[in-house]
């Protein structure tokens, strides 16, 4: 096999999830570990923003009017609005914007993804140059590009008609003259309290280290209510930095140069100066630094997410928090484990249940094949192992086998006499040394007394004595005749 299709094949079978979710075993199999909470944002938008903002808030301090906005109630107070220092430079900007054409200054769509997605495959093979996003290219060729994009119009990139800081250079005009920023405006505050996440010290004081997981859990969930054109960019463009970030080495562009680069496209408010923002700039280019370092985990739904939304279709209880899924897993929460614990053994049971028949399957399969082999001393041994072990298979009812020759009892005339001599008195000793009898061996005259009188404890003792003489009497008789027998042969 060649080796290109080997590592194809290895792919396709590491990207599979395997589901050992016993609730989930009568469902089809999902191999997308963020299936429900894909199917949960596209058919209960309204229950699907409520569970993700909700827990945001437990993340940042976001005040009445700041949740407004980011639930899109209120319209978004960005900085520098009211200020007219740089109102020609505003004005001058958004008449740049007026002339809209399909693809560059329009409303972000799957269309215009699926055009400025050619520029970012074109780049993921030219990471190498030096410079590269900061190095602007040749304004001539940039608007041919632009204009073929525009028209729809097939683009071979690979022909050597445009550089590759051409093709780098255009991607940063198209993110700068979208309507809104990549990362649009009723998320831009909070972009800035998630850059105020630090950690506590032991005193509980906020200290000045970011506390990157808390970091990334709010991204995670502020892209999730993001819209789906601006999410799945966002995804080709941040994998994108990332990789040029890697080879920093070749093109000397680092995860914080490739910032200062974005950031203006992507998350700074339309229609503000950098004086606007002043002492905001620092936090929002760190922000896409962190971003772009750690791209690659920003893009999954967090855990609990997962499990609300999967809980929410499988028709059990609906949690709306972490914090909800905390407290099932606490060991204070005495009142939910019975319902747990029952719940597994259950599933254990079924799950042993199962293992155990499916051996009993391979065992009675086993043993047909061995009942029909040929006969020889092999077969012997092998059905005489299974015949020590009867509890582990049952093959009597599949499979015919014949009965083990039964030892026979001796009915010599001398074993007669042991048993009628020699059992009887030891009988007796054990019933007289034992509190509680255990059933013993009687003569036929005995069976037939007791069936007649009973069982021995509703017999009277003028039946039991009687009984014990007929036994003495026939003893008395035996021993006679024995000794007549002795004498006549001598």
């Amino acid at each position: 096999m060649p080796l290109q299709k080997l590592s194809a094949l290895i792919d396709a079978i590491c990207n599979f999830v395997i589901c050992n979710d016993s609730s989930l075993r009568s469902q089809p199999i999902i191999f997308n570990p963020d299936f429900f909470v894909e199917k949960l944002r596209h058919e209960k938008p309204e229950v699907f923003t409520e569970l993700v903002v909700s827990n945001i808030t437990r993340l940042i301090d976001l005040p009445g009017a700041e949740l407004a906005q980011l639930m899109g109630e209120e319209d978004p107070k960005l900085p520098g609005a009211n200020s007219t220092a740089s109102g020609f430079f505003r004005s001058l900007m958004s008449l740049k914007r007026k002339e809209k054409g399909v693809v560059f200054g329009s409303p972000l769509t799957e269309e215009g993804i699926a055009q400025v997605s050619q520029l970012i495959e074109y780049l993921h093979k030219n990471l190498r140059a030096e410079g590269l996003f900061r190095v602007p290219g040749n304004s001539i060729r940039q608007q041919i590009l632009k204009d073929a994009l525009n028209s729809g119009t097939d683009i071979d990139l690979d022909s050597g008609e445009f550089h590759s800081n051409d093709v780098a250079t255009l991607l940063k005009v198209f993110l700068g003259e979208l309507p809104e920023p990549l990362l649009t405006h009723k998320h831009f505050h909070a972009h800035l309290k998630i850059a105020d996440l630090t950690l506590f010290d032991e005193k509980g004081n906020k200290t000045s280290t970011p506390d990157k997981e808390r970091q990334i859990e709010a991204l995670q969930l502020l892209f999730l209510i993001l819209p789906a054109p601006n999410r799945s960019l966002l995804k080709l463009l941040l994998d994108l930095l990332y990789q040029t970030a890697k080879k920093q080495d070749k093109n000397k562009m680092s995860a914080h140069n490739l910032a200062l680069m974005f950031a203006p496209h992507i998350l700074w408010p339309r229609n503000v100066t950098a004086n606007d923002l002043q002492e905001n700039i620092t936090k929002l280019n760190n922000g896409v630094t962190f971003m772009i370092k750690h791209s690659q985990k920003l893009f999954k739904a967090p855990a609990y997410i997962r499990e609300c939304a999967r809980l929410h279709y499988l028709g059990s209880r609906a949690h709306t928090s972490k914090d909800d899924l905390d407290l099932l897993t606490s060991p204070g929460s005495k009142e939910l484990q019975p319902l747990k614990s029952q719940k597994r053994s259950r599933l254990d049971t079924c799950h042993q249940e199962e293992t155990q028949q499916r051996t009993e399957e391979a065992l009675k399969e086993l043993f047909r094949h061995v009942h029909n082999m040929p006969d020889s001393a092999k077969k012997k041994k092998l059905i005489r192992q299974f015949n020590k072990h009867p509890t582990a298979l049952t093959p009597g009812s599949d499979v015919p086998t014949s009965p083990a020759p039964r030892r026979t009892r001796s009915r010599s005339f001398s074993g007669l006499i042991k048993r009628k001599v020699l059992g009887t008195p030891v009988i007796l000793e054990r019933k007289s040394r034992d509190a509680t009898p255990e059933p013993e061996r009687v003569s036929k005259e005995n069976v037939h007394l007791l069936q007649k009188c009973g069982s021995p404890a509703h017999m009277s003792q003028a039946k039991l004595k009687s009984l014990e003489g007929r036994k003495e009497e026939s003893c008395r008789r035996m021993r006679a005749r024995l000794l007549s027998k002795d004498s006549s042969s001598l």
